[in-house]
């Protein structure tokens, strides 16, 4: 897994040069989620420092004892019951996407002293079974996380539809991160985050081409 991982960053890296950006301008997210330990320690000792969960109480018993020297980012959608747990742990939360959990998470922050850096997530492809703002009220909600809740929001991030050419949803991102004076872009996967960077992200979330493919049967049900 050190290999593919390996493979990953100078996939990378000719993305950025490409896209005539600076060589590590752009942050790998390993996501490990439901990763068993097995997979996820070559990567971790091959100098990997930056990894995405996408539940807290996973994230928690995963990285409980091993948080020295890591960031860690909540890429999965948050229950504003697990707020508390999740301002406390994490590094990154890049799933706010609603009025009530940016009410909670601003309430949060505030008792504990201390805030993540947030993401907004929009839903580009208005996927019902996706969590996400839809593109139309993505500005106002922006704002309103500002001005109505305090929030400092860092950056954006979205999944397209599986079927769909990704790059429209990337740019379609993109515009809305400059109209709002935005400046992180947490887009782009295992099948598509080459087309993510020459659009403009920040950040990618890759999981199978490092891991290989999850066993979605051993995912918990919520």
């Amino acid at each position: 897994m050190s290999q593919a991982l390996a493979a990953v960053q100078a996939s990378i890296a000719a993305a950025e040069s490409r896209a005539g950006r600076p060589i590590g301008s752009v942050t790998l997210v390993a996501v490990s989620k439901t990763q068993p330990w097995e997979h996820v320690a070559p990567v971790l000792a091959a100098g990997q420092k930056v990894f995405g969960e996408n539940r807290v109480q996973e994230a928690m018993e995963r990285w409980g004892g091993r948080r020295e020297g890591l960031e860690l980012r909540l890429i999965g959608p948050l229950q504003t019951n697990k707020t508390r747990e999740a301002v406390g742990f994490f590094d990154v939360i890049e799933t706010v996407d609603r009025d009530r959990l940016a009410r909670v998470l601003a309430d949060e922050i505030q008792r504990a002293g201390k805030a993540p850096r947030l993401y907004v997530q929009v839903n580009t492809g208005e996927e019902p079974q996706k969590a996400g703002i839809v593109p139309a009220e993505a500005d106002d909600f922006v704002a309103a996380c500002r001005k109505t809740y305090g929030l400092t929001i860092e950056g954006l991030m979205c999944i397209p539809p599986v079927d769909a050419d990704p790059a429209p949803h990337f740019a379609g991102l993109r515009a809305i991160a400059a109209r709002n004076g935005v400046e992180k872009l947490s887009m782009g996967m295992s099948d598509d985050f080459e087309t993510a960077i020459a659009e403009g992200a920040t950040s990618v979330r890759v999981g199978s081409a490092i891991f290989g493919r999850r066993d979605y049967a051993l995912e918990p049900k919520v």
